[in-house]
């Protein structure tokens, strides 16, 4: 009888067990699926009819609680990075519209002028900030991937349909 039990419990745990690395498995094919069209860029992976299936599964997957970004081990990505905003012009540097709120976003490129009449150099009250919205990237994801020789190839893309 006890014998019969722990073949059962054995089985079961087996089982158990062959599912887990089953599922592993679906995730990890599924990560890699997502990296490679993800880092598609000409055309990007909107434009790549068996890129579809794997993309807007991971779209509809991100709603869902307790979601978790489907990774590729083999490929050493792990999960993308966000950026949502491009780099200021040169000559602008990152500024907040938050400021009393903590760190902020970086949401504005700023540019201190300064407006003093000739000759009263750089005197207090005489320096304008100029400010304009950051501009948005138009993918704001992006994999890091690690070649063979140490160098990283950065791919941005976006999750719109």
């Amino acid at each position: 009888m006890k014998f019969v039990k722990l073949t059962s419990i054995a089985a079961t745990l087996c089982t158990a067990a062959w599912v887990s690395f089953a599922d592993r498995a679906e995730a990890s094919e599924w990560g890699c699926e997502v990296l490679l069209c993800a880092s598609s860029s000409n055309p990007a992976w909107r434009g790549v009819p068996a890129c579809h299936p794997p993309m807007h599964r991971l779209i509809s997957a991100m709603g869902k609680w307790g979601f978790s970004w489907p990774t590729c081990p083999e490929a050493g990505t792990g999960r993308p990075g966000y950026e949502a905003y491009e780099e200021c012009p040169a000559g602008w540097s990152v500024g907040s519209s938050n400021q009393d709120h903590g760190a902020g976003q970086g949401d504005l490129c700023v540019q201190v002028h300064n407006s003093c009449p000739n000759g009263f150099g750089g005197r207090d009250g005489c320096e304008e900030t100029v400010t304009m919205p950051r501009p948005m990237r138009e993918d704001p994801h992006y994999f890091d991937i690690r070649h063979d020789d140490g160098n990283v190839t950065r791919h941005w893309f976006n999750l719109r349909k």
